[in-house]
């Protein structure tokens, strides 16, 4: 490897700038290292030493030293203020001064615990500071202000913001001295703070009388006491992620990382932090798009402003990898690096985890309800029992060897804690490859959505969808019978037959939508006893059915051949029997597809998932089909017009002749052609009458996507009009 520094000493190093994409670092030490707009793509930091190099850590503990005495000094001279007051024997009403400055000092820090620091406190503190002390010095006069009752009432709030003021600095101090990770120095810093308090109220109380010294210092050192503490729970509190002390710690954040390893801006697509120390770092605008931050230690004392890091939920499931029952509603988790995760039960409701890495996570009974997963890697997750309700996932989110055993089309209430179980039959489970056949994302109608403007959930309708699982053949009279006799003995379910699919003599899948209210896995279990129960006939009696069920309704036939005609294919293949399906289309990105209970209109040819060959017959094949069909056509009988056997046939030749689509397009092209010329022989047909104007639409999609100079698109977009006009459609 030609960047190679694992185990080097990089103290102070600067590679600001610079290319180290792929680069080893591991096991090094890149204290006070530069890394600035560096591109850091996949580079390996694992168990990497960072933070800030040893002289500035001297230099951090002797201005916290003293820093800590002036603290000191400021709070014990507040701290003195009430001794010294009640000590004034000749001053009126000296008690309900104290008393009323213990109760707002009570106040504040109630404040403090409760509330937390914000600007405001500071600024009220500092501002109290300035004005009371211009009016302590105009009192003053002769040096009677203690004397003075105004004097008195006007120092009782200067005292209370002098202790603020302490408490606040004090925080940070202990705060900037606990991120070095020195427990002796913290305590020997905390011990001068109060050396340098009891020095404070001594010099405060210097002029005390000394029958009233010791009850004066005996306050002073209460007070000392209490604000001390106080310092030294907000400093702790800050650093473990409190946001309510968020200004304190990112105080003492940015000046612990002034001097330590700086990562602002710079590039780590897929770099690795496995277990490595990052204090006193600088991640500050950083691109993190899948980067490892397993068992990482110490982000809290690093800088992570405008990342991810700061959502301190999110900091804790990256570095630890378990999210499970965990809360992530509406969360942005783009680029997330969770592999081998455990989100086990979590609530991923309307997440975006765009382009994040869930390869090999364990996401069983996760709610991903209307989460985006486009681009997402999802390679050998398991998704046993999660719900994936309008859950978006695009042509590029990887699916390769998704577990799961079944799925949820819908989540879980009350009234229904199991709802839209697939596979429908609840004694069944998804067989190996199952689950990525069932969300195989249909692409084909993407273009038409995106250039009419469509949200595809507006169109989408209320069925649900029971899906039909057969291996190792289908005997296809039997199941048309045996779809028929369902809908025929279940007429509430309202059950139709909308795709099938299927690899050969492999698996075949028949998909059909019902009614909200029918019961999927009881209509499943019913299908295939009567299916098994009709397949054992005789040749002759299934025909014979068939026959009786296609003098009711003509279809069956057309299924019947359907099915025949997957069962010959020796790839994957899939037709649209009716014009409604299980998926709906989402425009957000390029090849989206959202998938869901909830249908939406759909028609053609489909992938089953990304290692499978999309196919359906060949286009010498299905252009034949289409020129048969045409020729079925009457003639015009209005020589000036032309006939729609002409317009048809035109439309054809463009389509198979357009250098701009590839073999899949043109043979789903041809496809609805051949839907326009069904409907064109039997016009009074409502069910061809709906697929012409889908086919339509598709067309029209397909054309409007290809570039305006194509004859395809100067041409076909003048056929269609007269094409619509002719078939009598809107």
């Amino acid at each position: 490897m030609t960047n190679n520094y694992r185990k080097k000493d990089l103290r102070g190093r600067s590679f600001r700038h610079q290319n180290l994409s792929d680069a080893d670092f591991s096991d090094a030490d890149i204290r006070g290292a530069d890394f600035t707009k560096a591109n850091l793509e996949r580079t390996n930091f694992s168990n990497v030493i960072a933070g800030v190099p040893k002289t500035w850590v001297l230099v951090l503990q002797f201005i916290s030293l003293f820093l800590s005495i002036i603290v000191g000094l400021i709070i014990g001279f507040a701290a003195i203020f009430p001794g010294r007051l009640l000590s004034v024997e000749i001053l009126p009403g000296k008690e309900l001064i104290v008393f009323i400055g213990v109760i707002i000092l009570a106040i504040f820090l109630s404040v403090l615990f409760r509330h937390g620091v914000d600007n405001r406190i500071g600024i009220v503190a500092i501002t109290v500071v300035a004005l009371t002390g211009i009016l302590a010095i105009g009192i003053n006069g002769e040096g009677q202000i203690y004397e003075n009752l105004l004097g008195a009432v006007v120092l009782q709030p200067l005292s209370i913001a002098f202790a603020i003021v302490g408490v606040l600095v004090s925080s940070i101090v202990l705060g900037i001295i606990e991120s070095l990770r020195n427990r002796l120095w913290l305590f020997f810093v905390g011990a001068t703070s109060i050396l340098g308090a009891l020095l404070g109220s001594m010099v405060g109380g210097a002029d005390i009388a000394p029958n009233h010294l010791a009850i004066a210092i005996a306050i002073a050192i209460l007070e000392v006491i209490i604000l001390l503490i106080t310092s030294f729970y907000i400093g702790f509190r800050a650093l473990a992620g409190d946001k309510r002390y968020s200004l304190i710690g990112s105080m003492v954040v940015h000046i612990g990382s002034w001097k330590g390893t700086n990562f602002s801006k710079a590039n780590l697509t897929d770099a690795d932090f496995t277990r490595a120390n990052l204090e006193q770092t600088n991640l500050k605008e950083a691109i993190l798009k899948r980067t490892c931050w397993f068992e990482a230690k110490n982000l809290n004392l690093s800088r992570v402003e405008r990342t991810y890091l700061v959502d301190l939920s999110l900091r804790q499931l990256v570095t630890s990898k378990n999210g499970k029952g965990g809360f992530y509603d509406y969360k942005d988790l783009r680029g997330l690096n969770l592999k081998e995760s455990v989100l086990i039960d979590a609530s991923l409701i309307r997440v975006d985890l765009s382009e994040s890495n869930l390869e090999d996570a364990d996401m069983t009974r996760a709610k991903l309800g209307q989460a985006r997963l486009y681009g997402a890697n999802l390679i050998h997750a398991n998704l046993t029992g999660a719900c994936i309700q309008d859950w978006a996932i695009s042509t590029d989110t990887k699916l390769d060897g998704i577990k799961c055993d079944f799925v949820y089309m819908r989540l879980p209430t009350q009234e229904d804690p199991d709802p839209w179980r697939k596979p429908d039959n609840r004694n069944e489970t998804f067989k190996e490859g199952d689950f990525t056949d069932f969300i195989a994302p249909i692409i084909k109608t993407l273009d038409l959505y995106r250039q009419q403007n469509v949200d595809p959930r507006q169109i989408a309708s209320t069925f649900k969808s029971l899906d039909f699982y057969h291996y190792g053949g289908i005997d296809p009279a039997a199941a048309a019978v045996a779809i028929k006799q369902l809908a025929e003995e279940n007429p509430e379910a309202g059950l139709e037959v909308i795709t099938l699919e299927g690899r050969g003599s492999e698996k075949i899948r028949l998909q059909a939508v019902v009614t909200g209210e029918a019961n999927s896995s009881q209509l499943n279990a019913e299908y295939f006893e009567k299916y098994r129960k009709i397949s054992s006939l005789p040749y002759s009696d299934i025909q014979a059915l068939l026959a009786g069920a296609a003098e009711k309704d003509e279809r069956i036939r057309s299924l019947e051949k359907l099915l025949g005609d997957a069962l010959q294919q020796p790839k994957f293949y899939v037709e649209t029997y009716q014009n409604q399906g299980e998926f709906i289309m989402a425009q957000e990105n390029k090849g989206n597809v959202n998938i869901s209970g909830v249908q939406g209109n759909i028609s053609g040819i489909a992938a089953a998932g990304e290692n499978q060959t999309m196919t359906g017959v060949a286009l010498g094949a299905i252009s034949g089909n289409v020129t048969n069909t045409i020729s079925q056509l009457p003639d015009t009988t209005n020589p000036n017009e032309p006939s729609l056997k002409e317009l048809l046939t035109q439309l054809q030749a463009l389509i198979e002749s357009e250098s701009e689509l590839n073999e899949e397009d043109k043979v789903e092209a041809l496809e609805q052609v051949k839907v326009l010329a069904e409907s064109g022989q039997k016009p009074e047909d409502s069910t061809l009458q709906k697929l012409a104007k889908t086919a339509v639409k598709i067309l029209k999609g397909t054309i409007t996507s290809l570039p305006d100079v194509t004859k395809l698109v100067e041409s076909g977009a003048k056929l269609l009009p007269y094409i619509t006009k002719l078939l009598g459609l809107p």
